[in-house]
C-alpha cells in the first residue's frame, strides 16, 4: 500500500521529535534519520506530482477564460486579471482596500 503525504509527514514529524528528544541510541537514531531522509524523498516526490497537477485560470484579452499548466516562472509573469493556484485573482493580492484586508499577500 502507498504512504499518503499526510502520513508520511507526520511519520517524518513524529520521527524529528524522537531524535530532538535525545532519548534514542545511537543505532536507533542512525535508524530514524535513514527513515526520515526516505520519506522526504517521497514527501518531495508527492509534491512534485501534484505541482504538475496544478491548473491556472487565465483571463484571455477577449474576456474567456482558460486554463494552463502551472509553472513557476510563468506565475511570476501572468497577467494582472489572472488567477494564481489559490484562486485569487492576481490584481486583488496587490490592491489594498479592495475587500482583501486580512489576507496577506503573497511574495
Amino acid at each position: 500500500m502507498e504512504t499518503k503525504f499526510e502520513e508520511a509527514l507526520k511519520k517524518l514529524e513524529e520521527i524529528v521529535g524522537q531524535l530532538e528528544s535525545g532519548d534514542v541510541s545511537l543505532e536507533a537514531s542512525l535508524a530514524k534519520y535513514e527513515e526520515g531522509v526516505r520519506l522526504v524523498r517521497l514527501c518531495q516526490k508527492k509534491l512534485e506530482v501534484a505541482k504538475k497537477k496544478i491548473e491556472i485560470l487565465v483571463k484571455t484579452k477577449d474576456g474567456k477564460i482558460k486554463i494552463e499548466p502551472f509553472e513557476e516562472e510563468s506565475a511570476r509573469k501572468r497577467p494582472k486579471g489572472s488567477l494564481h493556484p489559490q484562486g485569487v485573482p492576481r490584481s486583488a493580492e496587490r490592491s489594498e482596500g479592495s475587500g482583501s484586508e486580512g489576507r496577506k499577500s503573497e511574495k
